[in-house]
């Protein structure tokens, strides 16, 4: 400092250099030149100071707001260090004693909430345990793939345990994983072992039809469904599949069995499907019904009671099931429409029968637009949201299908009213 030409609080001018006086362990260092006068130079890096001050507050102000404080740590060893080299005249000690008393908060925070991490991480490791040792795969991937969520969420741990409890978690997914793909390479290869012995089954019922001894074939017939019967389960797609030629060959054997012997069969309904058939009936009767609002009422009893039969997947009846699902859908159409007749048009009974038609036409129109309408957003938000996994996009899919068949229905009825009315006016 000595020869300088101008003197500062915190820093001098000398031959024409800017210098910021030794604070703490740092000596003293130049941080400008004079451009046009002493003074100004002097004011100039005076004002500096304001920006690292600024910058000081509000990263104070972040980390006192902030909900995740320790992430914070990073952000202010880098200004502790810019502002060591930051060129300006101020006080500098006071904003680096701020940031070291914030630099020791934060460490405290985050050693407390890594030893609170080490205990999760360490009950997760247990969790996990328990959930890789459930003989049900299925159960067990969902818990293990919860478990790992929860993982992922937790932070981290103290730098000496962190390969210790990421190490035994990750060891206990790869075996769990490994025992999993173990598991279903030893299904497939047994699945594969029924599906053969099912296709070999086929070849021998399809070539009874073949046979010059019919009580001969009869009795093979009778073995094989035992052989059928005691095979052993595969996935339901490749059931159907085999099952579906499996019955057809054998049906072509006990007509022509039949045929020989001059025996009629008795065809024998699944006692759930007459169940089906006699609901199907019930809603047929109400769908004429003159009351369709009442009827609507009893079409959910239906509804309800459908849902309670439970028939397999390849003994149900799919042109039952679509056709009584499609008289409940008209019931319910036709019974809210009815009602926003009777709010909208109170004297609607007394018009002619072509005025009736030509509102309930109107109205309908109206509802199948908005249906139409709504459709179109729910697509649009469909592509938009969707995840692209059928299990987690199956109940938005379900609804726009539900969407979709209601305008199909509204649709169909309109079709009908059109022809009554062209009827009535021809």
């Amino acid at each position: 400092m000595e020869n300088a030409t101008l003197n500062d609080e915190y820093g001098y001018v000398k031959d024409s250099k800017v210098f910021l006086k030794g604070y703490l362990e740092y000596p003293d260092r130049q941080i400008g030149e004079v451009k046009r006068t002493e003074q100004e130079a002097i004011d100039y890096f005076k004002n500096r100071f304001s920006i690292v001050l600024n910058k000081v507050e509000q990263l104070e102000t972040e980390i006192d707001e902030a909900l995740n404080k320790g992430s914070y740590l990073t952000k202010l060893i880098q200004l502790q260090r810019k502002l060591i080299s930051f060129d300006a005249l101020g006080d500098f000690v006071p904003l680096l004693e701020r940031l070291q008393e914030k630099e020791e908060y934060l460490r405290g925070l985050i050693e407390v909430n890594q030893l609170k991490n080490l205990e999760i991480k360490r009950a997760l490791i247990e969790d996990v345990k328990e959930a890789a040792a459930i003989e049900d795969y299925a159960v067990a991937t969902d818990q293990i793939q919860e478990i790992k969520a929860k993982w992922i969420r937790t932070g981290p741990v103290e730098k000496e345990f962190q390969d210790e409890v990421e190490t035994t978690f990750q060891e206990i997914l790869d075996n769990f994983f490994q025992r999993r793909r173990d598991y279903f390479d030893e299904q497939n290869k047994i699945n594969q072992e029924r599906i053969d012995e099912y296709e070999r089954l086929i070849k021998i019922t399809k070539t009874l039809s073949y046979s010059r001894d019919l009580d001969d074939a009869y009795n093979k017939a009778r073995e094989v469904r035992v052989a059928w019967n005691n095979v052993g389960e595969v996935p339901p797609k490749r059931f159907f599949k085999v099952n579906k030629a499996y019955r057809h060959f054998l049906k072509l054997f006990y007509d022509k069995y039949n045929l020989a012997k001059g025996i009629e069969p008795k065809v024998r309904v699944d006692p759930r499907i007459v169940e089906q058939q006699a609901l199907l009936a019930r809603a047929e009767t109400l769908l004429r019904q003159k009351d369709i609002v009442e009827a609507s009422q009893e079409a959910k009893v239906l509804l309800s009671k459908w849902k309670e039969i439970k028939i397999p997947f390849k003994l149900a009846d799919k042109e039952l099931a679509e056709r009584f699902r499609s008289v409940c859908d008209k019931i319910f159409e036709l019974s809210y429409l009815a009602r926003v007749i009777s709010r909208k048009y109170p004297a609607f009974e007394m018009k002619s029968e072509e005025e009736q038609l030509r509102t309930k036409l109107r109205e309908l129109e109206w509802l199948a637009k908005r249906e139409k309408s709504d459709l179109e957003f729910a697509i649009i938000e469909f592509d938009r949201t969707a995840t692209g996994d059928p299990e987690q996009d199956k109940q938005a899919q379900g609804r726009i299908n539900i969407q979709k068949r209601k305008v199909a229905m509204k649709e169909r009825i309109l079709s009908e009213f059109e022809r009554k009315l062209k009827s009535i006016t021809n």
